[in-house]
């Protein structure tokens, strides 16, 4: 396997290849995600309720970031690695900066932070300071307070057109690449149209670039907790080698998500 960068995605996402992404949070799965075909990694703050067993990203602490991202760097040399920014931990300039470099020295290829318009001057910033970006929109893990839940977005073509107008400001500001969360597979398609960086999609239908899932959902470790654009791909394999070897399959051919994991 050769080092993914953010490039190469960019190729793919030109030649129109889709490409598999997951969740670690610790060496010993990240490296066997890796030797089995994921390329894109994401230490993500769903660590909170996923390791941590809080009911929202919202406790997560930068120090709980950095400690994971070194773990998963560790088990993970190849892949691209992203690292979420957790809550309030990009609230000004300057600890946006310093906590992005944190994550950086502890071995993230690039940060992911939560936002739309409003986090353009952030984005810009850290890009200029050799820091790439993710930026995440759709359903927000870090504002459930603000929706009243965890809702799906962007249903209405007021809220639809808000959060197209937010892609493309966030890519002119320099993102890399961007995390489309719970929203109509239409308006995925039209954000991933528009875009020329690369779009990663959960619970956003087939039509974006690539698919992100929490490896615990991918496992079907999470009891009745899994959200429905998940899919338990373990049930159908002997081990866990090949389901992450069925999801990446599934993912670069077309047939996952399928349409019982998208909204409309």
């Amino acid at each position: 396997m050769n080092i993914t960068t953010i490039s190469y995605l960019r190729h793919q996402k030109q030649r129109q290849q889709k490409f598999a992404s997951i969740t670690a949070y610790d060496a010993t799965f990240a490296s066997l995600f890796e030797q089995h075909g994921i390329s894109v990694m994401l230490v993500g703050d769903s660590l909170g309720m996923t390791i941590q067993g809080h009911d929202s990203t919202l406790p997560v602490t930068l120090d709980d970031m950095i400690y994971h991202t070194r773990c998963v760097r560790r088990g993970a040399t190849k892949s691209l690695l992203l690292a979420d920014l957790p809550f309030m931990c990009y609230a000004t300039l300057s600890q946006a900066y310093e906590s992005a470099a944190a994550l950086m020295r502890a071995g993230a290829n690039i940060v992911k932070l939560e936002g739309g318009f409003w986090i353009t001057k952030t984005v810009r910033g850290l890009t200029e300071r050799a820091v790439p970006v993710c930026c995440h929109l759709g359903l927000t893990p870090q504002s459930v307070n603000i929706f009243g839940g965890y809702k799906i977005q962007g249903r209405d073509k007021d809220s639809a057109d808000k959060l197209l107008a937010d892609a493309i400001a966030l890519e002119l500001a320099g993102a890399q690449m961007l995390v489309l969360e719970c929203v109509p597979v239409t308006l995925a398609e039209r954000v991933t149209r528009a875009l020329s960086i690369p779009v990663i999609g959960i619970g956003a239908g087939v039509m974006t670039d690539g698919q992100i899932l929490v490896m615990h959902d991918v496992l079907g470790i999470t009891g009745n907790r899994a959200p429905s654009f998940a899919r338990n791909f373990l049930v159908d394999c002997e081990d866990i080698p090949a389901a992450i070897r069925l999801y990446v399959q599934e993912v670069e051919a077309g047939e996952f998500p399928a349409t019982q994991h998208s909204f409309y």
